[in-house]
């Protein structure tokens, strides 16, 4: 299934049913008089967080969603029934945006999450409403109500507890396909990945998180720089990030700043973020021009660059057990944050 991250919708809620004027006329039968029905409600449109979805390409060909109209008002006192409701399904961790593309009208982040985004009109009164002792024989009978209508964005925003940085062919998707039972598509050329993946990491009963590769990061992303904008978007769920830095380049230390300054420049929260460093590709150097660049990359970072392969396993799990750590670090002081250890670090 082709992955999907954003998607414009145009959504109508149905109208209200008019109302009915009518009167009463039945041989035989002494009282006549009004008796026209109010018209249904129209249907309301929702958009609703589910599971198993994890892609909004649905949307991009089917555009249109419209709730059902009201029934009509009847004679004999019979209302219209209300219009049927219309629901769209979304992944998890979806956001809806007006037309504007900025204004947020909810962030669905948790499964059965439902809002309404297009109210229905209401029926309209039968001409029994308007009975008086004065008027008893009105004619007047309301039209229903017009349903509400918009165009809609739907941004997802993938939900994981850990995320993946780093410059294009950093050797993020081995890492994943090395860490998960994912199997994302790996080549010796950048830009390989071109959507983000989720993997399951499992280190056994109960520490167990959801691992999330994004797409390489370019200088520049943040103004929008390639799909700098809906990668970053990415980033911002996860709790903890593994920032891997390929030891096979010149400069380590400027593709970490280059990184980190994209970061800053999208938003401060998501630069302060807990960030484990790591040179990735140990294999392929000889021990002392990893030290070295080990060295020059500490520099830039001001903490100890860990060490991995992800093709031959070394590092891999040290890497994945500092971010489950830090993840229930985390964990702990969201439940008791008086409890939160201010001197503690992932790198002890």
């Amino acid at each position: 299934m082709k992955f999907l991250d954003q998607a414009k919708i145009y959504v109508k809620a149905g109208h209200g049913g008019n109302g009915c004027a009518s009167f009463r006329r039945e041989a035989y039968v002494e009282f006549g008089g009004p008796d026209g029905g109010d018209g249904g409600r129209g249907g309301h449109v929702y958009v609703e967080a589910v599971e198993g979805l994890n892609t909004l390409i649905d949307y991009r060909y089917q555009q249109h969603h419209f709730a059902e109209r009201g029934g009509h008002g009847m004679g004999k006192q019979r209302h219209g029934r209300g219009g049927a409701d219309k629901t769209i399904k979304v992944p998890v961790g979806t956001q809806i945006f007006e037309e504007d593309r900025e204004t947020l009208i909810a962030d669905l982040t948790e499964i059965g999450q439902r809002v309404m985004v297009a109210e229905g009109g209401n029926g309209g009164w039968g001409n029994l409403r308007f009975k008086t002792s004065t008027n008893q024989a009105p004619r007047r009978a309301n039209p229903g109500e017009a349903g509400e209508e918009f165009t809609l964005w739907l941004r997802l925003k993938l939900i994981a507890d850990a995320g993946l940085l780093g410059l294009p062919n950093a050797g993020k998707s081995t890492f994943l396909s090395r860490a998960t039972a994912a199997k994302p598509k790996i080549a010796d050329y950048p830009f390989t990945t071109l959507h983000p993946g989720l993997g399951i990491v499992d280190l056994g009963p109960g520490s167990r998180f959801v691992l999330a590769d994004i797409p390489g990061l370019v200088e520049g992303a943040a103004d929008g720089v390639g799909l700098g904008h809906r990668f970053l978007g990415h980033v911002e769920r996860c709790k903890v990030l593994l920032h891997l830095i390929d030891c096979t380049q010149d400069n380590p230390d400027e593709a970490y700043r280059t990184i980190r300054e994209e970061l800053e420049a999208y938003n401060s929260e998501l630069a302060s973020k807990p960030e484990i460093v790591a040179l990735s590709k140990i294999d392929v150097l000889d021990e002392e021009l990893v030290d070295e660049q080990a060295r020059i990359l500490k520099q830039a970072c001001g903490q100890e660059p860990l060490r991995l392969s992800a093709v031959t396993g070394e590092g891999v799990r040290e890497a994945l057990g500092l971010m489950l750590r830090e993840l229930v670090e985390i964990q702990r002081v969201e439940s008791d944050p008086d409890a939160a250890d201010e001197s503690w670090s992932p790198l002890g």
